[in-house]
């Protein structure tokens, strides 16, 4: 599903799709995230849609579609993250591998087509996309959605083992039946081992976003200041004056006599 992808440029697609010839529908252009821009007959209601036109007549919406470099949409990993996330939130699915997916099938451009008729962000077959209830493949809402749907069904048909289920979701999952493993396609050989190499690249991001890993605390270490030794002058011996031994010499008390009082 993945080879010969091309851009779909919507000259003239309004009449593919059958807009121009009901005079009553509006005709509404969006623009994507990322820069791509698409053409509708209804509104759609995806927050992440800017409305840049809406008109009764379809005339000058293909040129105002085709002008746009909607290559620049391929060119950004992170222009479909948010709803990547809200999708596999909703359907319990692993956002990175959608996002591997979508990476390998159509390098995030909404509008690819393949030689083999897969369309949209996940390279859906219009067939399998109504399983799903997708109609519009080219709203990456709805294709976003169907393709988790698909991924479940075939990550519970084949016991979460991820090479049989990227290889059914390339290949269909009646090859995978039939060979009791990966096909022996050189294609999907090369498609499991790019996407699974995808998704690893994925996770790791997701995970260090969600447990980014801190750097250890520094450890503030008081300086101390280094010990000064003094030096001492050489002071000459105390020398301890000699004893000289005092006499005390004191003279005779006379005690006068009684009689001589």
């Amino acid at each position: 599903m993945n080879k010969a992808v091309i851009i779909r440029t919507i000259v003239g697609g309004i009449a593919l799709w059958g807009l121009g010839g009901n005079a009553q529908a509006d005709i509404f252009v969006y623009q994507l995230p990322g820069g791509a821009r698409i053409v509708t007959d209804h509104a759609l209601t995806n927050r992440d849609y800017r409305l840049v036109r809406q008109s009764r007549t379809s005339k000058g919406a293909g040129t105002l579609v085709s002008s746009r470099r909607i290559q620049y949409a391929m060119l950004d990993p992170g222009a479909y993250d948010r709803l990547i996330r809200r999708t596999a939130a909703v359907q319990k699915i692993d956002p990175a591998l959608l996002k591997a997916v979508m990476h390998v099938e159509s390098g995030f451009n909404p509008h690819a087509v393949s030689d083999k008729g897969a369309q949209g962000l996940m390279q859906l077959m219009p067939e399998t996309a109504q399983r799903y209830g997708a109609d519009d493949l080219f709203d990456p809402a709805q294709n976003v959605r169907a393709a988790a749907l698909y991924l479940k069904d075939l990550q519970k048909m084949f016991k979460n083992n991820m090479r049989l289920v990227l290889a059914a979701y390339n290949a269909g999952e009646n090859a995978v039946l039939r060979y009791n493993g990966v096909p022996p396609y050189d294609e999907t050989r090369d498609y499991v081992r790019k996407v699974m190499q995808m998704h690893r690249q994925y996770l790791a991001a997701q995970q260090a976003a969600t447990h980014p890993v801190r750097a250890p605390a520094r450890v503030a270490v008081r300086r101390v200041p280094p010990v000064t030794t003094v030096a001492t002058a050489t002071l000459p011996p105390i020398v301890e004056p000699a004893t000289v031994p005092v006499v005390s010499m004191q003279p005779p008390v006379t005690v006068a006599s009684e009689k001589n009082l």
